[in-house]
C-alpha cells in the first residue's frame, strides 16, 4: 500500500533536548526527522509530536516544536495511552512515525496504532535509540507486526506522487 499525503498524519515521539544527546547517531535522527517535519508541512500533513516527562528530559529540541501543529505530553511509555489517538485526525489512517527511543516509546506506540487499525510506516532514517542492536530489534519487531519501514525520500516521493507535483521542487530542495 502507497502512503497518501491526504491519508497521513506524521508522529515525532519524544526528540527532546535532553534526551537526543544520549541517542546513537542523534543528531542525524534528529535532522532527517526535522527535514520529515517540514515536508510534512510543505504537504498539508499534520505533525503531532509527544513529549516524555518533559519536566525531567526537557522538551522537545526546537527545531521540532517548530513545527508540530499539535504537542502530547505523556507519562506512558505508550504515546496512544498519553492521548495519541485523541489527537490524530478521524479522517487520516496512515501513520508516519520517528523519534526515541525506538525499542521502548516508538514502540510500544507504533504497535498500539497498528492494533487500533491504522496503517504504520516507521521512518527508518528518523528512529534512534541510545544502542543501535535496540533500535534494529524494535524495527525488526515491528516490520513483523505489520509496520512498513520506510526512509524519509520514501516518504517524500510517495507523498507527492509526480514530478509535476506543485510542491515537487521545494521538497526537493529539502533532501538534497
Amino acid at each position: 500500500m502507497l502512503m497518501s499525503a491526504e491519508q497521513s498524519t506524521l508522529v515525532l515521539i519524544d526528540l527532546q533536548k535532553k534526551l537526543m544527546p544520549v541517542i546513537s547517531h542523534g543528531e542525524s535522527v534528529l535532522s532527517e526527522s526535522v527535514k520529515l517535519a517540514q515536508i510534512a508541512r510543505l504537504m498539508e500533513v499534520p505533525v503531532i509530536v509527544t513529549e516524555q516527562i518533559p519536566e525531567k528530559l526537557g522538551h522537545n529540541a526546537d527545531e521540532v516544536a517548530a513545527l508540530a501543529d499539535q504537542t502530547v505530553t505523556k507519562i506512558h511509555f505508550d504515546a496512544c495511552g498519553g492521548g495519541l489517538l485523541k489527537a490524530i485526525p478521524n479522517d487520516r489512517k496512515q501513520i508516519i512515525i520517528g523519534g526515541c527511543e525506538a525499542h521502548v516509546c516508538l514502540l510500544q506506540s507504533a504497535l498500539s496504532l497498528l492494533a487500533a487499525g491504522f496503517g504504520v510506516w516507521v521512518v527508518e532514517n528518523a528512529t534512534g535509540s541510545r544502542h543501535d542492536n535496540d533500535r534494529d530489534a524494535a524495527l525488526e519487531r515491528l516490520h513483523k507486526a505489520g509496520a512498513t519501514i520506510v526512509t524519509v525520500e520514501m516518504v517524500a516521493f510517495e507523498w507527492m506522487q509526480h514530478s509535476e507535483h506543485p510542491r515537487f521542487r521545494d521538497v526537493q530542495r529539502l533532501i538534497r
